[in-house]
């Protein structure tokens, strides 16, 4: 045997795992251990437990078509070259979205599929080439029936397949809070440790690094546009924290973008010592009042000219030392939350133009629609995302419904009317003849799965994955082809360097 498929344990008690590309090869033998098993077996209880809870709840199961027009939807697309129409294209879709709106035009109240999905782009432990997700949209509903629906069904997955009580409805947090407060839009909250605001620390000493983010950290500028000075208390670690954990620390800061990890430590006697300590000598009573420290913490800053640049990197510190220190709670298992209030538009700095946070086909919210063009960057949109320990596990939005208000969409992102109507006006034409207010949601089955069986990779719970190089070991897939193929196709490839 390539490996064993018995249990293997070090002295120490910890479990030997055979390498993965070993275990993909062989993918067949790995799938006979015990925690495969589990994990497949699992796979199978949640997805039928998701057709119960929603056939219950009148959703239709409908197939959408798995050979589509090419739109653009973000990440690549997977293409199939047509034998019948020579140099046109198929794509694999990114997900049912169109057609699934399409549904609703069509008259049907409820929809849902167990919905295999493609995108062509770099693979990491909770992403591949193709994943499944559990499609949703209901019309003449709102973001509250979703969202009920949403945490219905994962109670009732959860109960049916692990006997594990959800709590009845989910915390909510705006985006702008997640952000502000975890440096998230997908924060962990089995711990509470958060960002808090140290504007102030500008403002007491000469230490030049805060002044520039300290400057324009009115939360009422636009998020592109605002500074912040950003500071993270970490309780009672200060004596076993050394200058080298504290650089390790900084290193994943600047991984982020931040330019630097200023930090000091409370020491026994209530004194600031090490890193920028010199700076607040003798302002230790003020900033450990504002900030909540005590005695033998460590206090972390990030400084930045972009706030959310700033929140972004230190709540990576953040996650890591959670990681480092244990911090989850042993009581909160599985911690679920709704992120709300999206931004509708982000900043493109690079092209210098409007983007939408999530696609082109949300619904903004109401109030901003007289505001549209003349204050993009206020604009929020009528989206939610649900996060599970840190992982984004979902993510929906009502749908436009209305011609009008699309084309007014597309003309602020820069699509012209002419691409516009050659990428996605088999939508704006349907919706001409009457398209009900409707919205839905996306949860992903295999990140589901993965975070259920407390695993690291959506690998582990997929039968046959493909590797992070999108291949399959073990039958040699993707593959060259015979000349033939490719002649049928009218496709005729540059030379490969074998």
């Amino acid at each position: 045997m390539p490996f064993s498929i018995e249990e293997v344990r070090q002295k120490d008690g910890t479990i030997v795992i055979p390498n993965e590309d070993l275990r993909l090869k062989y993918r067949y033998l790995d799938l006979r251990r015990e925690p495969m098993q589990q994990n497949i077996i699992l796979r199978s209880q949640v997805t039928f437990a998701t057709r119960e809870y929603l056939t219950s709840k009148g959703f239709l199961e409908i197939e959408t078509p798995t050979f589509i027009k090419s739109t653009p939807e973000g990440a690549r697309d997977y293409l199939v070259p047509s034998r019948v129409h020579p140099g046109k294209f198929y794509s694999l879709p990114q997900s049912p979205q169109l057609y699934k709106q399409l549904l609703m035009v069509s008259g049907f109240d409820k929809y849902f599929q167990i919905a295999r999905c493609y995108r062509d782009e770099d693979a990491r432990g909770d992403r591949q080439p193709e994943f499944t997700q559990i499609d949703m949209e209901l019309s003449f509903t709102n973001r509250e029936e979703v969202l009920d629906t949403t945490e219905g069904m994962m109670q009732y997955i959860f109960k049916k397949t692990m006997n594990y009580e959800l709590p009845v409805h989910f915390d909510r947090i705006s985006w702008d809070d997640a952000f502000d407060l975890y440096g998230s839009d997908k924060p962990d909250l089995r711990f509470d440790m958060k960002l808090q605001d140290a504007t102030f620390m500008a403002n007491i000493s000469d230490f030049s690094a805060f002044k520039a983010g300290a400057a324009n950290s009115d939360k009422n500028i636009e998020r592109h546009k605002r500074s912040a000075v950003k500071a993270l208390v970490v309780k009672n670690v200060a004596d076993k924290y050394s200058r080298k954990h504290i650089e390790s620390l900084e290193a994943i800061a600047k991984t982020y973008k931040a330019k630097g990890l200023a930090w000091m430590k409370v020491n026994a006697e209530g004194v600031f010592e090490g890193g920028i300590s010199k700076f607040y000598a003798g302002k230790e009573q003020e900033v450990c009042s504002k900030l909540g420290a005590e005695k033998n913490d460590l206090i972390l800053f990030v400084s930045d000219e972009k706030w959310q640049l700033a929140c972004v990197a230190l709540g990576a510190v953040r996650k890591q030392l959670g990681k480092d220190l244990n911090l989850n709670n042993p009581n909160d298992e599985f911690h679920f939350a709704w992120i709300i209030d999206f931004p509708y538009f982000a900043w493109n700095e690079d092209e210098n133009k409007w983007e939408t946070e999530h696609h082109m086909f949300t619904l903004p919210q109401k109030k901003y629609w007289d505001t549209l063009e003349s204050d993009p960057g206020s604009v929020k949109g009528d989206l939610y995302d649900l996060v599970l320990n840190g992982y984004e596990l979902a993510s929906g939005s009502m749908r436009i419904n209305a011609p009008a208000l699309q084309e007014r969409i597309f003309e602020i992102v820069g699509y012209s009317r002419e691409r516009a109507e050659k990428a996605f006006g088999f939508l704006v034409q349907a919706f001409k003849f009457g398209a009900p207010p409707h919205g839905g949601i996306a949860p992903g089955l295999d990140r589901l799965i993965m975070l259920m069986r407390h695993e690291e990779s959506i690998h582990e719970v997929i039968a046959f994955p493909k590797n992070n190089l999108a291949a399959s070991p073990m039958d040699d897939c993707p593959s060259f082809v015979d000349e033939q193929q490719l002649k049928d196709l009218h496709i005729n490839c540059t030379e490969i360097e074998k």
